[in-house]
């Protein structure tokens, strides 16, 4: 085969049994870990896929398969592409997703011209996504992650490779013990690499906030007082302080403005379309179907939906049904069966049925 890849690694075992596979594919296989963590900060301020303890990990590997390994400084890059803006989007009120952005802007973007530096044909990762015919579909319905990919450039799909796509979880820990690899029962991270411990307590520590207003969507009043609007997403139930009262009340609306925070009955989160800014596809405009599938959440089902409107990187959605908790800053990614056809961030909610007090628009 010949060609030269240069391969993600993480430190964790679905990167490491990628780079294994390669290499016994044939592949020229280049080994390479993003730093991402800050000298200013203690070891553990990042989760453990982008920690020094995983770098060591994927060194390890690298050495075990028989691999060159390189650390390559993504520090400041990461901060103005994903650490920045994760923060302004919860500033602003929304409820960003920083993995998205991460795969969008830092690994098929930035990594793929670090890739043709060293003159690779491909990037690999351990991405649960499977290439095939020009498009991306879905992996392992367990493990997925076609969701956050829907930002990728058109034009990376044909350099990029997953290995395990294909496979489920449990295929890829019993490939890494046949290789001998350290990484086989390393557990899976699942929460957002640069914060550990508490998300809120994350944020108190680079937003201004104060506290505000609780108001009930149906009367208009004020019902309780929040310690911070950007500390509330869309859907919310815990949390609220509103114990002593018999309604049951999620959060409908943020608006970090006016540093209200609307609360109402689960059914006034029930959205009928969206906007979404950004848009992204990995087909021609011309070719999305009339009838398409929509996800608004990770690990929710997608529904059918069709496309009322589209300029300018944005686009009007109806859904087929109501959705709980679209929720502004997340992805609204686009599928045709198994294969992803793109998406975009969403902007706001749209079209809810809820019509005691009436909703705005957003």
């Amino acid at each position: 085969m010949g060609k030269r890849v240069l391969a993600a690694m993480s430190g964790g075992v679905d990167s490491s049994v990628s780079a294994a596979l390669l290499k016994q594919q044939g592949y020229e296989v280049i080994g390479a870990m993003m730093r991402f963590w800050p000298d200013n900060k203690k070891d553990d301020c990042f989760e453990t896929c982008c920690s020094p303890d995983a770098a060591y990990e994927a060194r390890r590997v690298a050495d075990i398969i028989g691999i060159p390994f390189y650390l390559l400084d993504y520090r400041e890059e990461f901060q103005e592409k994903i650490i920045d803006p994760f923060i302004a989007g919860y500033q602003q009120g929304e409820t960003p997703n920083p993995c998205v952005n991460c795969n969008t802007r830092v690994k098929f973007d930035s990594l793929l011209k670090k890739a043709r530096m060293l003159g690779c044909d491909y990037v690999a990762t351990g991405h649960y996504v499977i290439n095939r015919d020009g498009g991306l579909y879905r992996g392992d319905p367990k493990k997925d992650q076609t969701y956050f990919l829907w930002g990728t450039p058109k034009e990376a799909i044909p350099h990029m490779l997953f290995p395990v796509g294909h496979l489920e979880k449990p295929q890829v820990r019993a490939l890494a013990e046949q290789f001998g690899l350290p990484t086989a029962k390393k557990p899976e991270s699942q929460n957002i690499c640069f914060v550990q411990g508490d998300l809120k307590d994350f944020l108190a520590q680079h937003l201004s906030a104060r506290p505000g207003p609780l108001i009930d969507l149906e009367t208009g009043q004020q019902i309780g007082e929040h310690n911070g609007a950007q500390f509330y997403t869309v859907g919310q139930k815990k949390g609220l302080g509103l114990w002593k009262s018999h309604l049951e009340r999620y959060v409908v609306q943020v608006n970090t403005t006016t540093n209200e925070v609307i609360v109402g009955p689960r059914e006034a989160c029930m959205w009928g379309g969206l906007e979404i800014r950004e848009v992204n596809l990995l087909v021609e405009a011309q070719d999305l179907p009339e009838r398409l599938e929509v996800q608004v959440r990770y690990r929710t089902r997608p529904v059918p939906a069709r496309v009322e409107a589209m300029e300018a990187g944005r686009m009007v959605i109806r859904l087929a049904e109501p959705q709980f908790a679209v929720t502004p800053g997340q992805s609204a990614v686009l599928y045709q069966g198994e294969r992803l056809l793109g998406g975009g961030f969403i902007t706001r909610a749209l079209y809810n049925q809820f019509q005691p007090r009436a909703l705005t628009a957003s």
